[in-house]
This record gives structure tokens, sequence and C-alpha cells, in this order.
């Protein structure tokens, strides 16, 4: 590597507080001070963002999505992601965040919920495409720097509580995420960087009820890539934000969207460049919202390990805490949407029992309204367990327990504090390329999709990311032709 230390060039308002002290270390950190098991792991969530936004790109909302946008944003200069067709930056930060987040197969952070990808990597390819050139050190410094910004605003929202009280919590402290990689690529100092952040913070938004029908949950994210590339390019320019955002006692970040919930700020400097957030990220296996992983590993490990089918099973019940029972579970009414099912804690594990697998091809229109689904749906229940402690984990938010009562009178339960993928037992980097072959198998030919991969596993050699761009913008067949 060759990237040098860096200077701040000229101080945050100030210094000390959070809000300064993340703006000095995102200016000062340089790609030798990332370690090389971080930069490795980054490199291998890229893939797997990537891979998502390949299969993402033609799904039938994402379709809507173009055009809609297209007509708003026009032809413009930045490519869109499987379309071979460009828009604005604005544009295509929205488009290509929504691809990512497209069939709910993108990564997330358990313990502040928020997709990184969908985030960093849209606001990263829209400012690419206003400069002259990236390489592959500058790209992957600023996505390190993004990832780790991300879940440590969300700690200081106590993260899950973000979900709980109705908020689409990634999209809300999303934002910074963005504006973080962004500004780091575009080289801004340290005040620059507070201004992208304090711009960032105040475009933040996003309401869950967008879960049970909304085309706009695939989109959230999306936005907020948008926002935080506004966020950086405006501070390049100039433009001031809002100082010390995070610790203003009005209106500021924390104070506002942390009302009555005690926000902690000290949660977002804690352990700066010595515990990376990267290592934490959650790589999905199954196409469905991250908190309903658990219940989806533990209805197939006990079919499983117990040899049953869904015939044998006569109820289910599912008890979940509370930021999943609010986030995944509603009573469902026929036919769901594909969002609503992807979202839906009943549905997810249904279909895992019935069909042994929670993949693309479970959210064809006929598969959700099918009977058989619907038949098992009307014999589950969903509680709320606040203090599910089987197994115990010092961080409850997942801790989900699934039993199942079979026709014979037997009953069978597993528990599970988080899926294979998360913190505690992540997806190794053999297996996410795996998923990125599995996936891009279905809408690009093999020599684009290794190419792709090759340039991206080998992402800190190249002079010039131009050549990714290009293969990512050519058009992609459809996830569900």
């Amino acid at each position: 590597m060759s990237t040098p230390t860096l200077s701040t060039g000229r101080p945050p308002t100030a210094p000390a507080g959070p809000t300064g002290r993340l703006a000095t270390w995102l200016a000062a950190t340089s790609l030798d001070d990332i370690p090389a098991a971080v930069r490795e792991r980054a490199a291998h969530l890229v893939l797997d963002g990537l891979g998502c936004a390949l299969i993402g790109a033609q799904l039938p909302w994402s379709q809507v999505a173009v055009e809609a946008v297209a007509s708003l944003e026009g032809a413009g200069t930045s490519p869109v992601i499987g379309w071979g067709r460009t828009t604005s930056a604005p544009g295509a930060a929205v488009l290509n965040g929504t691809f990512i987040q497209g069939f709910e197969l993108d990564d997330y952070f358990p313990r502040a919920p928020l997709h990184s990808a969908s985030l960093v990597l849209p606001a990263l390819l829209s400012t690419a495409s206003q400069m002259r050139k990236v390489t592959g050190e500058e790209f992957l410094r600023a996505t390190v720097l993004g990832f780790e910004v991300g879940p440590r605003v969300g700690f200081a929202l106590h993260g899950s509580q973000m979900l709980s009280r109705g908020w689409h919590s990634g999209s809300v402290f999303g934002t910074h995420a963005a504006a973080a990689a962004a500004g780091t690529l575009r080289g801004l100092d340290a005040a620059a960087l507070e201004d992208a952040l304090g711009l960032a913070a105040t475009q933040s938004a996003g309401l869950m009820a967008a879960q049970y029908e909304a085309m706009s949950k695939r989109m959230h994210h999306g936005f907020a890539s948008r926002n935080g590339f506004y966020a950086a390019g405006l501070a390049a320019a100039g433009y001031t934000g809002i100082k010390r955002v995070f610790e203003r006692p009005y209106g500021g970040f924390l104070s506002t969207f942390g009302e009555g919930h005690d926000p902690d700020a000290a949660q977002i400097t804690r352990d700066l460049g010595e515990r990376w957030m990267t290592e934490q990220i959650t790589v999905k296996i199954h196409a469905a919202m991250g908190g309903l992983h658990p219940a989806i590993d533990a209805a197939l490990g006990l079919a499983s390990d117990h040899r049953i089918t869904s015939q044998d099973v006569e109820a289910v019940t599912i008890a979940v805490p509370e930021a999943i029972y609010h986030h995944g579970w509603w009573q469902p009414d026929r036919p769901l949407t594909t969002i609503g099912a992807q979202m839906n804690i009943g549905y997810a594990v249904a279909v895992a029992l019935l069909d042994g697998q929670v993949r693309p091809e479970q959210f064809h229109d006929a598969r959700i309204d099918a009977d058989d689904v619907w038949e098992l749906i009307a014999r589950t229940t969903v509680v709320l367990e606040n203090e599910a402690q089987d197994p115990s984990w010092k961080e409850p938010g997942y801790n989900t327990r699934v039993t199942l009562t079979l026709r014979d009178g037997t009953v069978l339960t597993s528990a599970l504090h988080q899926p294979h993928g998360g913190p505690d037992d992540p997806l190794t980097n053999t297996e996410i390329r795996e998923k990125y072959r599995a996936l891009t198998s279905r809408v690009v030919d093999r020599e684009r999709s290794a190419e792709i991969e090759r340039i991206v596993l080998g992402i800190e050699e190249q002079t010039d990311l131009a050549p990714l761009i290009e293969l990512l913008a050519a058009p992609v067949r459809g996830a569900l032709d």
C-alpha cells in the first residue's frame, strides 16, 4: 500500500466533543491504519453488496423505481447498476441503494440495525462518477470508514429502540455512514467533515410502517445514501452544516431523535480505531428481514435434526423480544405483498418449514398466496417475550425461541440468540464468495461475475475503478423471470 498518513486539515469547532472527535478521526485515518483483516473483510462486504445490487436491479419494484426516478432526474452521467443507462448522481444513489435493499438479502448490523452496503456503496459510486479517477485504495478506505460510522451513531440511540419506536433505524442514522464515506472519498478535512455530518443529520428520516406493503421500504436506505452523498458534496463546496450536531442540546441529532430515551453520545467514538464495526456486520443467507433469521434457522434446524416435515406440525409458537415483535410480526392478511412476506415472521417460518429454504423463489406471488402457506400461518402464534434468556446473551435484542407442537403431541423447542452469519457466528469469506456466485448466476453470465469478483477482492491493487463500474452498469437479467 502507498496511502500516506493523512492530515486533518482545518479543525472542527469542538475537537474534544463527539462530533469533532469523529470528524478528526475520519480525516486522519489512512488505509495503513486499518488492519489487514478488516480491509479483507470489507472487500468481501463490498462483493456481497454488489451481488445484492445485481440481483435486485431488475426486480419488478426496481423497474418501477428506475422509470420514476429517471423521469424526475433525467439522463445524467452516473451509472445505474444493471441497466446500461445513466441518471443524475443523486438519482443513481437512490436507485443503487434501492437495488441492494431490493430483496432483503443485503447485510445488516443487529445491535444498531442498519444495512451498511446499501448506504455506503451507492454514495461512493455516485461520488466516484463526479471524480476524474478513483483508485481501489481510496474506495476501500472510504468504504471502511463509512462502515464504522453508521453502527456507532446507532449505538448512541440504543440501536433497536429506534425500531421499537417505529423509526426505520438504518435510514435515520445511515445518512452519517453515507456522508462519512462520500466525504472521505472527496478528501474533506475535519472541518468539512463536521459540516457533512451536520448536513447528513438534518436529512435523517424513515418510517417503519413502510414494511407492510409499501415499495418505499426498499428505497429508504437509497434515500439516506443520496442524502449522505449530498451532504458531502455540499460540504466540499463550502456549504456549512450544523456544527457539533451530536451534542447540541436543542435540535441536535441525539437530543431530538433520542428524546426521552437517554441517548449516549460517548458511544460514537468509544474504541474508535481499536474495535472495528466492519468485522461485526452480519451477512444474510435468507431473503428476509434480518430479525427473522434466528427463527428461520431454528425452524430449519428442528426440521433437520428431528427429520420432520411440515405435515408433522400441528402448531408453531415463536417467542421474540420487543424489537422483532414490533418490526416482524402482525397478523397478516391474504394476500401479502412481497415486502410484507419478507418482513413477517409467520410467513418466513412457514415457508422455511414447507420448502426447507427462504430464498427468492419463496417470494413469487403464487408462493406467497399458496394455501399450504396460509394454513400453516393460521396455526402459528407469535408472542412477545422481553426476557428470553434461553440462551442468555449480552445483546438480547435477537433472542428467539421456536416451539413446534407435532400432531403426535411431541413438543420440540429451539432457542437462538442470533442466526448463522451473526456477530458470534459470522459467515466466512468463503461463504460470502459462494453466496455472491449463487446470486449472480441468476442474472449475469459467469465470466462477468468472475471478473467483478476478481476486481473487488483485489481492490487494493486497482489503479482505476472505471472497469468495475462499467461491469456493474451493464444490463442484467431479472431475478424473478
